[in-house]
C-alpha cells in the first residue's frame, strides 16, 4: 500500500473511531451512573427492568371479590390486544407469581399472562388469613376458577381465552375446560393430573426403586417406615407422610430433574412482586391449604372425563413422579378432542416452565398461539 493510499486508510480509521467515540458518549449505557459496587435493590431493578414501557402494555394488580373474599389477580402484557392467558398454580396454595418474573416476561411479549393468588393462597391468605378450613373444596375452588375466568373475559372484552393449569391447577384447569368449553381456545395443562391415588403410588415405588438401586440406606429406611403410601383407608397418615416421600422423590429427580431446585425456590425472594411478608404468607397458605384439601385430592380421577370440546395440550416433563406424566400420556390416548397433543420436555421434571423455559415460550408460540387465531 502506497503513502497515500495509506494516509487515506488511516483517516478513515481515524473518522471511524471518533464516530464510535460520539456513539458511546451519547449512548445510554456510556452515561449510566451505575458503578461496580454500587449498592442496588434487586427487587426494584427487576420491576423496573421487566416492566414493558409502551403505551399499550398492561400492568394490572389489584384485589377483585371473587367467591365472597378478596382475591389477588396479576394481568401483564406487552400489547393490549394479545391473547389473554390465565395461569392456574399449583399446590394447592404453591403460587407461582413470585418465580415468574423467572419465565413469564417472555410469554408477555405474545399473550397478556393473568396469574391468580387463589383462595388460600399467597397475596389472597394474606388478605384473607382467618377464612375457615372448610371453605376451601375442590367445587368451591372451581367456582372460583369461573369467577375469575368469566372476570377476565368481561374486563378484556374477550370471548376467548387460553386456560393454562399446572399440577392442582390442572385438576382445577380440566374440569373448568370440559364445563366451558367454549370461553377456551385450548386447555394446556403443566404436569396434568389424573388419577391421584395410582399417580402417589407410581411416585412412591419409583422413588423407592431408585435409593434400592443406590443403595441408599437412609433413603430406604425412610420410605419404608412410612409404607403404605399412600394409604386409601387414611388420607391424613398420607398428608403426615408427605414431606418424607416428596423429600426422596425430588433427591431422585422425580421434582426437578438435573436443576437446582432450592435454587429454583430462592429465587422468588427476589421476586419484585412479593415482600417479605407476602412471602411469609405464602408458606403458611400452602400448608392451610394442603391440609385442607389434600383428602378430597387424594380421591380425584380424571381419567373418567373421556371428552372436552376445546383443543388440549400437555406440556410433560419426562421425568415427572410428582404427578405422573405416564398417566397423563394414558389419559390423553383416550380423549377425545378437536385437537389433543402431548409434548415431552426430555430435561424436566414437574417443573416444566421453570426447567426448560426457552423451550416452554418456544412451544407456546408454536403449538398454542395459532389457536387463538380464528
Amino acid at each position: 500500500m502506497g503513502n497515500t493510499a495509506l494516509c487515506k486508510h488511516h483517516r478513515r480509521i481515524g473518522r471511524a473511531a471518533m464516530a464510535l467515540a460520539v456513539l458511546l458518549v451519547a449512548s445510554p449505557l456510556a452515561s449510566s451512573r451505575v458503578h461496580a459496587g454500587e449498592a442496588v435493590d434487586p427487587q426494584a431493578v427487576l420491576r423496573e427492568a421487566r416492566q414493558f414501557q409502551g403505551s399499550d402494555a398492561v400492568r394490572d394488580d389489584r384485589f377483585v371479590r371473587i367467591g365472597g373474599i378478596e382475591q389477588w389477580i396479576s394481568v401483564r402484557g406487552r400489547h393490549r390486544d394479545a391473547p389473554i392467558l390465565l395461569f392456574l398454580h399449583g399446590g394447592p396454595g404453591f403460587t407461582t407469581i413470585p418465580n415468574s418474573y423467572l419465565y413469564t416476561a417472555e410469554w408477555q411479549e405474545y399473550f397478556t399472562v393473568v396469574q391468580w393468588d387463589q383462595r388460600g393462597a399467597g397475596k389472597t391468605f394474606g388478605r384473607n388469613p382467618d377464612l375457615p378450613a372448610s371453605s376451601l373444596s375442590i367445587e368451591r375452588m372451581l367456582k372460583d376458577a369461573e369467577e375469575v375466568a368469566a372476570y377476565v373475559r368481561k374486563t378484556y372484552g374477550r370471548r376467548k381465552i387460553v386456560l393454562v393449569g399446572h399440577s392442582w391447577g390442572s385438576i382445577l384447569g380440566l374440569m373448568l375446560a370440559q364445563r366451558h368449553p367454549d370461553w377456551f381456545y385450548a386447555y394446556v395443562g403443566f404436569g396434568q393430573a389424573t388419577d391421584a391415588h395410582e399417580s402417589e403410588a407410581m411416585g412412591y415405588r419409583a422413588t423407592l426403586a431408585a435409593a434400592t438401586a443406590a443403595h441408599d440406606v437412609e433413603a430406604i429406611r425412610e420410605l419404608k417406615a412410612i409404607a403404605p403410601f399412600p394409604d386409601p383407608s387414611d388420607p391424613m397418615a398420607d398428608l403426615a407422610h408427605l414431606g418424607t416421600e416428596r423429600k426422596w422423590l425430588a433427591r431422585y429427580g422425580g421434582a426437578v430433574w438435573r436443576n437446582s431446585e432450592a435454587a429454583l425456590d430462592r429465587a422468588g425472594l427476589l421476586s419484585p412482586d412479593y415482600t417479605a411478608a407476602d412471602w411469609a404468607g405464602r408458606g403458611k397458605g400452602l400448608d392451610y391449604s394442603l391440609g385442607a384439601l389434600w383428602p378430597e385430592i387424594t380421591r380425584v380421577n380424571l381419567a373418567t372425563i373421556k371428552r372436552i370440546d376445546c383443543p388440549v395440550i400437555l406440556f410433560e416433563g419426562r421425568h415427572d413422579l410428582n404427578v405422573n406424566a405416564q398417566l397423563a400420556d394414558r389419559w390423553l390416548r383416550q380423549l377425545q378432542a378437536p385437537v389433543k397433543k402431548l409434548i415431552w420436555f426430555e430435561d424436566s421434571a414437574h417443573m416444566v416452565f421453570e426447567e426448560e423455559p426457552g423451550k416452554t415460550l418456544v412451544t407456546l408460540q408454536r403449538e398454542v398461539l395459532p389457536l387463538t387465531r380464528e
